[in-house]
């Protein structure tokens, strides 16, 4: 067995107990399964906790021409499609017991994975970038509101850099740091947004706002793509955080505790952007998309309410580089997860530099960049969503020594390491919708269709994976031990 380097992951120390995790890439044996649903929600609330969705939600007022009752939709069916998505795959980690990327290798075939794991990992150093970069500005708007100092290329550099720092050394305490971070995170953020949005209430011209004509449904759409493309990037990530759950475990509440927390946060955000934007409109176009808060709201309320969003998108970026460390060792780099984890703190202090002081428009990349997220990840959702469903009748769904077997004897090696049907169905899925995509950067040669000129390439994405999987044969998986079965076979008798 071709797994002595990733073995060498495994702790002594009971992952779950320990306040700094140890544990890699490994799935967590049953003994430590000592999660609970609800602890999903503050994860789901803090993923959120971005004042980028307020830009969003400007967006889809000044660019979409969409009103208040529309932007409202776009919000709830953006939240419960994305969220939905993330919550479904999520159950794949209790049943498990491992991270997204790994449970991937049975879906792709162990060397396979390595071709969507590398893409899903490239999109999440984006991802990245763009939080520590509203990170940044953030903290770059608390010292001109607190201490009056200005922004200028050394102050740019030294706030970028102490995101990044407090990003890697959060991430690399692991799942129960997150968690308590997380909780006290969604309490401070969720007392001060209900403050903004008191003060809004008070002091906008609702007149304005409720008289404001309705947009497009085409519009509508396209938003609803928009904004759940954020969530959709988390799809791979759910099971990481679901693996620590018992069998036991229901399927139902991890879905529901999954999208109502991200909703409660999602859709007030993107209302107050649109709010905001019908007096500001400037603020969906502004390269900072974080300083328009000082003047909007008074310094007192201003202060505090961008400290907990900066904490909220650290927190964001946590999360995420939590999960790359595991998408890096899966794809075989050598290294513990906190020590992988840095590769992402580095890409993203660089490419943060660049969109800080080199581009010209923030916005006009973020929304290239969530058009193109949006497709890359759509592609491995319904591949992975169709091998999930064949998997919920099967006595054994994943067998947790051959997830750590990368050689030939494994279970997941199929033909030459390589599920044909599945990286078959993710190579057409990922063309198709980039054939759909029109963004600045390019245009695909079905942009104009309908598809395209509604935004709905990564609808059609998703689709497709998940046709072309179900079409193609069965895939046959390398025959288990003989003495491997019954053991396992006993441990996933259990409901979904």
């Amino acid at each position: 067995m071709d797994n002595a380097a990733e073995g060498a992951n495994v702790s002594s120390v009971d992952a779950a107990a320990s306040a700094i995790e140890t544990r890699g890439i490994e799935p967590v044996p049953d003994h430590e399964r000592h999660g609970r649903v609800r602890e999903l929600f503050p994860t789901w609330v803090a993923a959120n906790i971005s004042v980028l969705l307020l830009t969003m939600g400007a967006a889809l007022i000044v660019f979409n021409s969409l009103n208040f009752w529309q932007v409202l939709i776009v919000a709830l069916c953006a939240a419960a499609v994305s969220f939905g998505l993330v919550g479904v795959l999520s159950v794949s980690g209790k049943w498990g017991g491992a991270p997204g990327a790994m449970l991937s290798r049975a879906t792709f075939g162990v060397r396979g994975n390595l071709f969507p794991g590398a893409i899903l990992w490239v999109a999440r150093f984006g991802w990245e970038t763009i939080n520590a970069v509203t990170g940044a500005y953030a903290v770059l708007t608390v010292l001109d509101l607190v201490l009056g100092v200005h922004s200028n290329t050394v102050l740019i550099v030294v706030t970028l850099f102490a995101f990044v720092a407090c990003t890697f050394l959060v991430s690399g305490m692991g799942r129960k740091a997150l968690n308590v971070c997380n909780k006290w995170s969604t309490y401070l953020f969720g007392v001060f947004s209900v403050l903004v949005l008191g003060y809004l209430i008070v002091h906008m011209d609702w007149n304005d706002v409720f008289s404001k004509p309705a947009g497009s449904t085409a519009m509508m759409i396209a938003g609803i793509g928009t904004i759940a493309a954020g969530g959709i990037s988390w799809v791979p990530t759910g099971p990481d955080f679901a693996r620590y759950l018992p069998h036991a475990a229901s399927g139902k509440k991890i879905v529901g505790v999954t999208v109502s927390g991200a909703g409660i946060v999602m859709v007030p955000m993107v209302l107050m952007g649109a709010v905001m934007a019908v007096s500001t409109p400037d603020l969906a176009k502004a390269q900072d998309p974080v300083s328009f808060l000082g003047d909007l709201l008074p310094t007192w309320l201003a202060v505090p309410y961008l400290i907990t969003a900066i904490v909220g998108m650290l927190l964001i970026n946590s999360l995420s580089m939590y999960s790359a460390g595991f998408t890096a060792q899966t794809m075989g780099v050598k290294l513990p997860r906190a020590a992988a984890v840095s590769i992402n703190a580095m890409i993203s202090l660089v490419g943060g530099l660049m969109l800080m002081l080199v581009a010209k428009s923030f916005l006009s990349s973020f929304i290239t960049f969530l058009i193109l997220l949006a497709v890359s990840f759509s592609a491995w959702i319904g591949v992975y969503a169709v091998d999930m469903a064949r998997r919920k009748s099967r006595a054994v769904r994943y067998d947790a020594e051959a997830l750590m077997d990368t050689g030939r004897t494994s279970r997941y090696w199929y033909a030459g390491g390589f599920c044909w049907q599945a990286m078959t169905a993710w190579a057409v899925a990922l063309l198709a919708g980039l054939a759909f995509t029109d963004c600045a950067w390019f245009s695909g040669p079905l942009a104009t269709t309908f598809i395209g000129k509604y935004g709905l390439g990564w609808a059609a994405t998703i689709v497709i994976s998940a046709a072309v999987m179900a079409v193609l044969p069965t895939p046959r998986e390398n025959a288990p031990e003989p003495s491997e079965a019954p053991d396992a076979a006993e441990r996933e008798k259990v409901a979904a």
